[in-house]
């Protein structure tokens, strides 16, 4: 089945300074899955965002605006000082207007604060929005990792050197 133009979800313009990045909260979950709902094939389970909120309370963000959350990005530090974002989200509604961005580049400033020497990430091959932001931000693709994903597809794992982020911002 193919989507048509009315299918889509109509692209929202709004003032980026009016979004405001936070950490999450309990009471954030019913958005949150629901965007990861509306973003993924495949969706990490309930469990999965309680056990980060818990663990990963400084590097569980969200976007919100006007009061509603918009987008959501969980990362974490591994005990080799790897930072690693394990997803990002912005709902279909409110993508284009540099949320994605804005979340990522909380997320990596949290995590180097916390020690990490470097940011990795995993990334759907097709998934070419993504990468060039990723790129953009100065990660660079390391290695592909064949079927990674449970339909098949390959990922790009990309990292991002902490110094390489001082030397940009």
């Amino acid at each position: 089945m193919s989507l048509s133009s009315r299918d889509l979800p109509t692209i929202r313009r709004i003032p980026i300074s009016l979004v405001a990045i936070r950490p999450a909260k309990l009471f954030d979950l019913p958005d949150i899955m629901r965007i990861e709902h509306q973003s993924f094939r495949e969706q990490y389970p309930r469990g999965v965002f309680l056990m980060f909120l818990e663990n990963n309370p400084e590097t569980f963000l969200v976007a919100e605006y006007n009061g509603k959350v918009i987008g959501y990005v969980m990362g974490y530090l591994k005990p080799d000082f790897e930072g690693h974002v394990m997803s990002i989200a912005v709902d279909p509604v409110y993508r284009g207007n540099g949320i994605g961005k804005m979340l990522m580049i909380a997320v990596i400033d949290k995590l180097i604060k916390l020690g990490a020497r470097y940011i990795g990430l995993e990334v759907r091959v097709s998934n070419e929005r993504a990468i060039k932001l990723y790129e953009r931000l100065g990660f660079k693709k390391l290695k592909r990792i064949i079927s990674y994903y449970s339909d098949g597809e390959d990922a790009y794992y990309m990292v991002l050197p902490a110094e390489e982020w001082g030397r940009r911002n």
